[in-house]
């Protein structure tokens, strides 16, 4: 029961944040969108989560979770998730105080056509916390990431 309320409390926040992560990766030109998103990491979340190498556990995890799940990994039947990876690991480490620049695209830029609907969204979130549970992330870390992951949710999700 109590991962059942831990797990509607963690959907439920990212859903009213509107997090999300996921992004296509194609062939285009890198930009770096670090100030887009300015909200200050919680102390020591980089090394909660485990510093770059933990960063890239997880997120290894999270693409191959994602492409085999059967609500969402359609979308991601054509991303290379060697590249995936990477580009989320280098977004998490820098979001999360780590000393890692994110250069890829814009979350509006790498999303813009995709039609990405609540419920893909949704399906991502419980994605992502699944991973991040697998991976033994406390709750209240799971939560400051997703915090800082949530104001890219209006540019991802189509209207």
């Amino acid at each position: 029961m109590k991962n059942l309320m831990a797990s509607f409390a963690l959907t439920c926040a990212a859903l009213s944040a509107g997090t999300c992560l996921a992004q296509t990766v194609a062939a285009a030109p890198a930009t770096s969108n670090a100030s887009a998103y300015p909200v200050a990491a919680a102390p020591g979340l980089y090394q909660a989560f485990g510093e770059l190498q933990g960063l890239r556990t997880l997120m290894d995890d999270f693409v191959q979770r994602l492409k085999a799940d059967a609500r969402i990994g359609d979308q991601f039947r054509n991303t290379s998730a060697e590249r995936l990876s990477q580009l989320l690991t280098l977004q998490l480490c820098q979001l999360s105080g780590g000393p890692c620049t994110y250069e890829g695209r814009d979350m509006k830029a790498a999303h813009a056509g995709m039609n990405i609907s609540k419920a893909h969204f949704n399906a991502l979130v419980e994605v992502l916390q699944d991973t991040m549970n697998a991976r033994g992330i406390p709750f209240a870390r799971q939560n400051q990431m997703l915090a800082l992951l949530a104001p890219m949710y209006r540019d991802m999700v189509a209207p």
